[in-house]
């Protein structure tokens, strides 16, 4: 099989949400400027847990108008990455461990639904694009060095929408972005309190393989076992935090809604 690709090759429809794109022409908005900057925030749990967001403080922060700040935070309410409460304001939302759960559930059921039609419309053209994804990402060491670890997040999802970006559904994909994102936040958030050592690598690689031998249910069955892996481990992390086994909330005040 020939494995040469144009070097934009992977970029498929949906690829890499980390700040959402804007419709073509749409001009830049300060709230959405403002949005892109809270999102980013927030994924990256650089806005802990439980903290409020304060509209006057952020419109300091960035120069705004506090409407165009309400307007970032109602945006991303509706994404459930704010929780706003009436009458008190915004708040980063609190991490669960019920809800993580739930979460990876949820991942495992509708990504490897997406897996298993991608797998099923297997092209040349996917398969060099999975090739492609996991070379680039496998250059890229995992590191909490700022601009190296963004550039190692967005080609792990280059690599995980690029399995599944072939399943003929763009409503499939974009849900499965989502939940993504929610992961990610929760990622960040353990890798604030602990991060345990695992070859992500060989996972990939795995998912790399048994992707593009066919096997359905042995891609699927991998792809679980990865998203199981990360389960655990936060689990591990978040359990390990001030001895709260069930609900944690990182960072909240005591005058948490």
């Amino acid at each position: 099989m020939n494995r040469r690709m144009d070097e934009d090759g992977y970029k498929q429809a949906g690829l890499v949400r980390m700040a959402k794109k804007e419709p073509a022409g749409e001009k830049l908005t300060l709230a959405t400027s403002i949005y892109n900057s809270l999102r980013a925030d927030i994924l990256g749990a650089h806005l802990r847990p439980g903290e409020r967001l304060r509209i006057d403080a952020l419109a300091e922060r960035f120069d705004v108008s506090g409407s165009a700040v309400r307007e970032a935070l109602s945006r991303l309410s509706t994404e459930r990455l704010v929780d706003r409460y009436e009458q008190r304001g915004f708040r980063v939302p609190a991490v669960a461990l019920e809800e993580w759960r739930a979460l990876v559930r949820t991942r495992c059921w509708v990504e490897t639904r997406a897996l298993e039609e991608s797998m099923k419309r297997r092209n040349d053209a996917w398969e060099d694009s999975v090739v492609l994804a996991f070379h680039r990402l496998s250059r890229l060491a995992w590191s909490a060095e700022p601009e190296a670890h963004a550039q190692w997040q967005r080609a792990h999802r280059v690599f995980h929408q690029t399995l599944i970006g072939n399943c003929d559904s763009p409503w499939l994909v974009e849900f499965c972005d989502t939940l993504a994102d929610h992961a990610q936040r929760y990622i960040s958030v353990s890798n604030t309190v602990r991060r345990e050592p695992r070859d992500g690598e060989a996972e990939h690689e795995r998912l790399m393989k048994t992707a593009l031998s066919g096997d359905i249910e042995a891609a699927c069955a991998a792809l679980t076992a990865h998203y199981t892996t990360t389960l655990k481990a936060i689990e591990n992390a978040l359990e390990a935090s001030d001895g709260v086994p069930e609900t944690l909330t990182i960072g909240q005040d005591e005058n948490a809604a």
